[in-house]
């Protein structure tokens, strides 16, 4: 195979064989072939797609790129959560915690920020101590002694996802429904999973802007797991404005902290819990209604804040960082965002807040790049609130990066819509697919 050939026939709208899909990821793994060349393809592939057929067997190479793991030795079924990205989305912090703590296995591998949004193992290794890059021993221990384990993706573990996911950030080829759906797909096939929930994102802080996409990647999914015999669902959930109040990696582990006391953001509180008694459905744990009851009670009873910091004390971490967050460092710098004029914020672009976020240090603006843990946005006022001239609108943090609070408060401002009326209710779950 030429790889100046798969890419000039994709480039023209060509369908690629089982074979070619299979020596791409084959020789892009093995570093054949080099990151321009697979750039060149990712860019093909966004601008003329892939049908159902190329889809699936590009998700299958991805998957058997690597290794494949079987736990085995975990006791119970194992369901998971995955969001397809979004600004201020913590909920796996949230949702997988309330899980376990109902009695269902939570074997967790999470990704790292991809363009303007979060990942859930930056946010995690915020914590002091605390240690994503466990063994599959020592992951399966874990999991079976508190029910709970998050853990970055095994360098084993469909590494062509990882390469290309690091390769697509930089490349502006995220928001592509086949590489999307193959990359999600393609190491949650290779983990031991008996059901996956996914969290399908749309609006202005999603890569996939409109309802119609966002159905349409969800359908892709959900098939992809029903033909691999998984048990599947989808919510296809709001992104046209920030979930919660807090944007950064410190910041949202504060948030998720402050959820499972049962004192967060009615958002993110609401999304959180959806996801939680979906997980349990797939689990077989009851009907939706019961295991919404069951997971609300042990958001009240703080049960689901136990198994967070048990978890985190047996991945290393200081779990007193859960029980006082006060303990997170704080960020040297700082500066209020204050309304330019009186009104009510009538919209936001979601994606902009997440840029602001980026500028300050909480992501990545090349794969290699480091991040600043306690920068990031938190929220004093959203979308609905009304606002007086010179008022603060949002505090913007970074602990690394001083020159860059003026051009983030910028971004922010220019991503924010104070109008005269105050605009009507969103619904927050637009689908769910099953």
């Amino acid at each position: 195979m030429r790889m100046y050939d798969v890419i000039k026939k994709k480039r023209d709208g060509g369908r690629l064989s089982r074979e070619e899909i299979r020596d791409f990821i084959d020789g892009y793994v093995a570093g054949r072939i080099p990151d321009y060349q697979a750039a060149a393809l990712c860019m093909a592939i966004y601008f003329r797609g892939m049908d159902a057929e190329e889809t699936t067997e590009l998700t299958l190479a991805i998957r058997d790129s690597g290794e494949t793991l079987h736990f085995d030795g975990i006791d119970g079924l194992r369901v998971d959560k995955h969001s397809t990205g979004g600004v201020g989305d913590k909920t796996s912090l949230i949702v997988a915690p309330l899980v376990a703590s109902l009695g269902v296995k939570v074997a967790k591998m999470s990704g790292r920020g991809l363009g303007h949004t979060g990942g859930t193992v930056d946010k995690l290794e915020a914590i002091r101590g605390f240690r994503t890059d466990l063994s599959v021993e020592e992951f399966q221990e874990i999991v079976n002694r508190t029910g709970l384990a998050i853990v970055g993706q095994s360098r084993d573990l469909a590494p062509a996802d990882k390469l290309l996911y690091a390769l697509r950030d930089v490349t502006a080829t995220v928001d592509s429904i086949p590489l999307i759906a193959s990359s999600i797909m393609g190491k949650k096939l290779a983990a031991d999973d008996d059901g996956i929930v996914l969290d399908v994102k749309t609006g202005s802080g999603a890569f996939m802007k409109s309802q119609e996409e966002a159905l349409e990647l969800a359908r892709t999914m959900v098939e992809i797991g029903r033909r691999a015999g998984k048990r599947m669902c989808a919510l296809i959930t709001d992104m046209d404005k920030p979930l919660g109040c807090a944007i950064g990696n410190s910041l949202e582990v504060i948030e998720a902290i402050e959820t499972l006391r049962g004192c967060g953001p009615d958002d993110l509180t609401q999304l959180s819990v959806a996801l939680a008694a979906r997980m349990l459905v797939l689990a077989g744990k009851g009907n939706y209604e019961d295991c919404e009851a069951a997971v609300r009670e042990n958001l009240a009873n703080g049960e689901g804040l136990r198994v967070l910091a048990e978890m985190v004390r047996a991945q290393g971490g200081d779990e007193r960082w859960i029980y006082d967050p006060s303990l997170f460092p704080q960020a040297r710098w700082l500066e209020r965002v204050r309304a330019p004029h009186s009104g009510v914020i009538t919209a936001v672009d979601a994606e902009g807040y997440g840029t602001a976020s980026l500028i300050l240090g909480a992501g990545r603006s090349t794969k290699d790049e480091a991040i600043d843990p306690a920068a990031g946005i938190r929220l004093l006022k959203r979308v609905g609130d009304t606002v007086e001239s010179g008022e603060t609108v949002a505090i913007l943090y970074t602990d690394t990066r001083p020159w860059a609070l003026s051009a983030a408060a910028r971004k922010l401002l220019a991503s924010t819509l104070i109008g005269g009326e105050k605009p009507p209710e969103r619904t927050l779950i637009l689908a769910v697919v099953e």
